[in-house]
């Protein structure tokens, strides 16, 4: 079997957790790919929502943005962003909605607005959009996030999201899950270390007692994977 990227391990994972028939909101970038993966091995049925207002896109390739005209081409409906937000996300019909950010904190919350103070802020990020409403309107919030101490942070400099829906975070080192409200390591990729998590998160990492490794991406995986070039990348 090939040898995988970080990044292709964390695509992978979330893949397994998106079962056939779940509809779910999309995000450009390693969302897209994992949800697209799952659609294209074993749930055939998923439903991928983006934001632009596509519902049920099926894209062969995937897309540059939420906007790409090729979401419109080989979707089931495409309705307005108004629509998308208050009838499917706020009216409880998206089962899992994909988020990352800049920072999380132990609660899961999301801070994707400012770094420092708000007034004063020593970066000005791309800010919420959709985010909080995806946060509370969703059954299940999955996290990609890459792990290192700038993002997992003791205190949040913002909350732009809550964490009350979040149910994964996965990152290139593990799976994070909440365990009595806080999130806790329950696996680690291949090669990755308790240690290297801990000295990565901003606070004390907790972790499972019954910590597992995950299974690394399969070779049927890592080809369709493959296969789901970026629209206008080279070859």
């Amino acid at each position: 079997m090939s040898s995988h990227t970080p990044d292709e391990m964390m695509a992978v994972e979330a893949s397994r957790r998106l079962a056939d028939g779940t509809v779910c909101f999309v995000g450009i970038g390693l969302p897209s790919l994992a949800a697209n993966l799952a659609r294209r091995t074993h749930a055939p049925g998923c439903v991928l929502v983006y934001e632009s207002g596509t519902i049920g896109s099926k894209p062969r390739e995937l897309p540059l943005s939420i906007g790409d005209g090729k979401l419109a081409e080989t979707a089931d409906a495409v309705v307005s962003v108004p629509e998308i937000f208050a009838y499917w996300l706020q009216g409880g019909r998206i089962d899992v909605g994909f988020l990352g950010a800049a920072q999380i904190d132990r609660h899961g919350n999301l801070n994707s607005t400012v770094i420092g103070t708000y007034e004063r802020p020593s970066v000005r990020l791309p800010g919420g959009g959709g985010a909080p409403e995806i946060a509370t309107g969703v059954r299940e919030v999955f996290v990609m996030l890459r792990h290192s101490s700038r993002a997992f942070v003791s205190a949040l400099d913002f909350i732009t999201s809550v964490g009350d829906n979040v149910r994964v975070v996965i990152t290139d080192l593990g799976i994070l899950e909440p365990v009595e409200g806080e999130l806790t390591l329950v696996a680690l990729h291949p090669g990755a270390t308790v240690e290297r998590a801990r000295a990565e998160t901003g606070w004390e990492l907790r972790v499972a007692d019954d910590l597992r490794t995950t299974e690394p991406p399969s070779a049927a995986e890592l080809s369709t994977l493959r296969a789901l070039r970026t629209k206008g990348a080279s070859t």
